[in-house]
């Protein structure tokens, strides 16, 4: 059993489509049906056919993904599908041979895991998901064992006796040091930073500070039962204006509608204007589809909205919560991609 990367549009265009039909679906319209090609330096002639003005390396670039996802993709291997729109990978098992469909080059898969926390994987592994490409094998750190055990349902076990990122060459021709999605790997740096520092009732405590930057008045419950409510947020100086803010903390998961929709009930009760559900590990599918029932009510944050909104408020923040976690802003030159 072999595991892959796949994409589905350059900016997750096609994520849900992928997931909603059982599908791995990569990108190269510009390329027909790939079923006649039965060998790598045919598939170079027919993309170079098609990108005739791409260099020479590009061109094998691009064929080698292509000539993958055809012909070394095999029924039983394994794919992975890092989300774009959420800190979730998707996980499953090819179980068809290659097609063009309606335009697109497929194959069928059973996404057995369709939503597991970005946090579930080692730093090492995500570190491999993270290459600049739309399909290449990860197979560095005893990977394939690893994500077995994440698509069986249990989390990373880890590599044993390793103390930091191994990298180590792989089969895909390329230099993957350099074609790492340096942002990604930065939010991931800090996702595992904030969550080894703020569990439980801590996790609302850094909630309340950011809401707190974005100068909002607050109170925090203690922590223990707290009726549903974690933090309650007014604007104005007294924190008696609009809009009201109720708000419900989770630093694991929410894996179903329920949660979220318990809020609406306490927003009534307590006469809050809106209510903000924060769950650290994410929303499953289910949950995932409140986002629009409740969108002039509810917001859902999970650790990509967290992240973000701390990164735009780090200044703001108090001394000793800016020692806890130490960031530092950095430019760097945007990879081609």
């Amino acid at each position: 059993m072999s595991v892959w990367l796949t994409r589905a549009g350059k900016y997750g265009e096609d994520e849900e489509k992928a997931l909603d039909k059982g599908l791995a679906i990569i990108g190269w319209t510009e390329v027909p049906d790939l079923s006649g090609v039965d060998s790598y330096d045919a598939m170079k002639k027919l993309v170079a056919t098609h990108f005739s003005d791409a260099g020479e390396k590009t061109v094998q670039h691009m064929a080698a993904q292509l000539w993958a996802f055809s012909n070394r993709v095999k029924i039983g291997d394994v794919i992975v599908l890092p989300s774009k729109m959420r800190s979730v990978i998707a996980v499953g098992k090819v179980t068809g041979d290659y097609k063009f469909k309606d335009g697109r080059h497929v194959r069928k898969v059973d996404w057995k895991r369709p939503d597991v926390p970005r946090t579930h994987f080692g730093q090492d592994l995500l570190y491999s998901m993270g290459a600049f490409m739309t399909v290449c094998r990860i197979k560095r750190n005893n990977a394939e064992e690893r994500i077995a055990a994440v698509l069986a349902g249990g989390k990373d076990p880890g590599l044993k006796g390793m103390t930091g990122v191994k990298v180590e060459p792989d089969d895909t021709g390329e230099d993957l040091d350099s074609l790492v999605d340096l942002e990604e790997q930065a939010q991931d740096q800090i996702r595992m930073l904030i969550e080894s520092r703020y569990k439980g009732h801590d996790f609302a405590r850094l909630v309340e500070a950011i809401l707190n930057a974005e100068g909002y008045q607050t109170y925090c419950s203690p922590a223990g039962p707290d009726g549903g409510v974690d933090i309650l947020a007014g604007s104005g100086p007294m924190g008696f204006e609009s809009p009201k803010i109720c708000v419900q903390v989770k630093s694991g998961g929410v894996q179903n509608d329920n949660a979220v929709r318990e809020l609406e009930g306490v927003m009534s009760r307590i006469g809050a204007d809106q209510g903000l559900f924060v769950s650290w590990d994410g929303f499953n599918t289910t949950a995932e589809k409140s986002r629009r029932d409740l969108f002039f009510k509810v917001r859902l944050w999970d650790d990509r909205q967290v992240i973000s909104r701390l990164l735009a408020n780090y200044e703001k923040l108090p001394d000793a919560m800016q020692a806890e976690l130490p960031l530092k802003r950095i430019w760097a030159v945007v990879a081609e991609e």
